[in-house]
């Protein structure tokens, strides 16, 4: 859980298939109304205040489209950014800023976007020593992107994929036969294959939380538990010296208004898919000068 570095090789993959979706090197609206050798120089606005994300992003994009076209950030990923704030300013041939224009700002927009739901969390819970999580609940072909937009909003990442840790589910569970059976199993599997991962034990009752304490779990995610039957669990955990260890998480439907009810019962953490599958667009806008334009050197 600790805090990613940008993706780049997973930018540069994502950027590449979305500049093909757009026929970028066919845009015949600006081709033909552009001329050629216009040079000039464009900014990248906030039209709502929220926390920035995906700045390298928009230098992939134009990196692709047109190596001449220069960028310049404004500001850091990870910073807060009022209305009408200039996040990026950018130099080139004016056909290539308009081209890339639309890719840029999509990747711009999600990634501030869920950025700023984050920041909000992670506000909403501020002093209680809870931490926000994201899920795998991202866009297919964007979660590294996405995950790094909820750690530029002071969230955590969760596991990355299916190889980076145990998640036992309630379908694991069930057909592994109950919760200690499910953990039993996973121990066997590690030492077999001589692998030793987190291994995080979903449940979704006072008594399977009981149960996968008594196993020695360390980490234990309460799934739609009422507030009361959350509290028990905490209270259970801090009556075992063994269990103390252990992480508790919360999640399941946890929303901006009741996330600060949740940590306040004593969880370590609370996971919140909707960090990356509903957050809102950050609004931005890109408008142009045309030059001729002198780029910094």
């Amino acid at each position: 859980m600790t805090t990613p570095r940008f993706p780049s090789a997973a930018a540069r993959t994502a950027v590449a298939a979305a500049l093909a979706e757009d026929a970028s090197e066919n845009d015949i609206t600006t081709a033909w109304s552009v001329p050629e050798d216009l040079a000039a120089t464009a900014e990248v606005l906030t039209r709502q205040s929220g926390v920035a994300a995906g700045l390298p992003v928009v230098a992939e994009v134009f990196a692709q489209v047109d190596p001449e076209v220069e960028v310049e950030a404004a500001v850091a990923d990870g910073a807060r950014v009022a209305d009408g704030d200039v996040l990026m300013r950018l130099f080139g041939p004016a056909r290539s800023l308009i081209t890339g224009e639309r890719t840029a700002l999509n990747f711009l927009q999600r990634m501030s976007g869920i950025a700023t739901l984050t920041d909000r969390y992670v506000q909403a819970v501020a002093g209680t020593g809870t931490g926000i999580l994201d899920t795998r609940k991202t866009a297919p072909g964007l979660r590294a992107l996405d995950k790094y937009a909820v750690t530029a909003g002071g969230g955590r990442n969760h596991r990355i994929d299916l190889a980076a840790m145990v998640l036992l589910k309630e379908n694991h569970i069930a057909a592994a036969g109950g919760v200690a059976a499910a953990i039993e199993a996973v121990r066997r599997g590690m030492a077999r294959t001589g692998r030793t991962v987190e291994v995080d034990v979903e449940v979704q009752t006072v008594a399977e939380a009981a149960e996968a304490l008594d196993t020695g779990a360390r980490w234990v995610m309460l799934d739609n538990m009422p507030l009361a039957d959350i509290e028990q669990v905490v209270r259970i955990r801090a009556g075992r010296a063994d269990a103390s260890p252990a992480l508790l998480e919360a999640s399941g439907t946890v929303r901006l208004d009741s996330v600060r009810a949740v940590a306040e019962t004593g969880v370590d953490l609370v996971s919140v898919g909707a960090l990356t599958h509903s957050a809102p667009a950050l609004d931005l806008t890109m408008l142009l000068t045309a030059g001729p334009v002198p780029c910094p050197r």
